[in-house]
């Protein structure tokens, strides 16, 4: 499989700049004019690579005519020897392949960035990188074979696509955030320096294969929310000890699912009143142990979070060390209205729970803020309002 894959993504490389880019400061671009807009891209160059620092405009002038940056293309710095690069903020796509097979060992990508397309920094040296939550799409194998040693995935991402991190052998840690619902085929194949995984409670479904010769894993935690698990999901995962699986109805799954990853050796941890189905469901019915959450010697529950607001800041606090934190906002002005004008009060309730592997779930905490008179002028308007109270969410989301 792994060499499909292989095939299927090189098949398509090299690419070489349009024939039309014009060369502006050493950088090339397809310039494009259309519905009273002029936009320029980035693109690779017509012969040869793209070498040490690179720092892209914001905008480019050419016979006169102010194009704006937008985007930079697919393949552009491909097999480049870049030591660095700058990107402004009027760029907001990446294409594919667009850093692939790159010396690239960093990178910085800017707040206006939505979109990083499929091999975007496939088998470049890349380290580690900065994801802004700004970014919503991340293609099929953008990371695949890359030196990425940990990433943070931001939580305006939904799916975690095929293959996307496929072969990154040096990934030690990833955190999911709960607004991931699928992990597509293939997602974490090979990542054989993974220890353990942590699957958030917003994920539904986990593709064939996605966590496929992680040979390093000994630790998987599958939340309630999970329906269904994938052919090979967690084969050939030899080192496995433990799996804490939270689903009461047992996931679908194939038979396969634990192939080759010794679990006659590993304990399953299962919710009380689903340990009898687990033990005589396929492939579950295989641990070499099987016991309830509650009987797992040293589990325990999250202490409940504890929520303040003050001076415009909302913080989250518990004394479990270093759990993940699941908050909901709801603004309570939401009524039904008839007139063409609607005036927030400013009143919202905000619920969190805490979650960790190994943990219980804590406690839902909840409580009522109303920012009327308090020191909540987040976003410098001179007033205290629904925007910013927007703005605190988004906030204590990227931190």
């Amino acid at each position: 499989m792994k060499k499909l894959f292989f095939i299927l993504v090189t098949m398509l490389l090299p690419m070489v700049a349009s024939a039309d880019a014009v060369e502006i400061d050493g950088i090339y671009y397809n310039l494009i004019s259309k519905g009273g807009a002029n936009i320029a891209e980035v693109t690779s160059k017509p012969t040869g690579y793209y070498s040490g620092p690179i720092v892209i405009p914001e905008f480019v002038t050419y016979q006169e005519v102010k194009y704006s940056v937008t985007s930079i293309g697919s393949y552009a710095f491909s097999h480049s020897g870049l030591t660095s690069i700058t990107i402004p903020n009027s760029v907001t796509s990446i294409g594919s392949f667009a850093f692939s097979h790159s010396g690239l060992t960093s990178i910085t990508i800017p707040n206006s960035v939505t979109s990083i397309g499929s091999g975007a920094f496939m088998s470049s040296s890349l380290t580690s990188i900065t994801i802004p939550n700004s970014v919503t799409s991340i293609g099929s194998g953008a990371f695949m074979s890359s030196s990425l040693t940990s990433i943070t995935i931001p939580n305006s991402v939904t799916s975690i696509v095929s293959t996307a991190f496929y072969d990154c052998s040096s990934l030690t840690s990833i955190t999911i955030p709960n607004s991931v619902t699928s992990i597509g085929a293939g997602a974490f194949y090979d990542c054989s320096s993974l220890t353990s995984i942590t699957i958030p409670n917003s994920v539904t479904s986990i593709g064939n294969n996605a966590f496929y010769n992680c040979s390093s894993l000994t630790s998987i935690t599958i939340p309630n929310s999970v329906t269904s698990i994938g052919k090979n999901t967690f084969a050939n995962c030899k080192e496995l000890a433990d799996v804490y699986c939270y689903a009461v109805n047992v996931p679908s799954t194939g038979d396969d699912v634990f192939m080759d990853s010794g679990i006659e050796y590993a304990t399953l941890h299962v919710p009380a009143n689903s340990i009898n189905t687990y033990k005589t469901t396929e492939p579950w019915k295989n641990f070499g142990t099987i016991v309830t959450l509650g009987d797992t010697p040293g589990l325990q529950k999250c202490v409940t979070p504890t929520i303040t607001y003050k001076d415009g800041k909302l913080s989250l606090s518990c004394d479990t060390e270093g759990v993940e934190y699941v908050t909901n906002v709801e603004c309570l002005d939401n009524k039904k209205f008839y007139d063409n004008e609607i005036q927030l009060s400013g009143k919202y309730r905000v619920s969190v729970y805490a979650t960790k592997a190994g943990y219980e779930d804590s406690d839902i905490a909840t409580t009522d803020i109303d920012v009327r008179g308090l020191k909540g002028d987040i976003n410098g308007d001179d007033e205290v309002n629904v925007t910013d109270i927007v703005t605190l969410v988004n906030i204590i989301m990227s931190e």
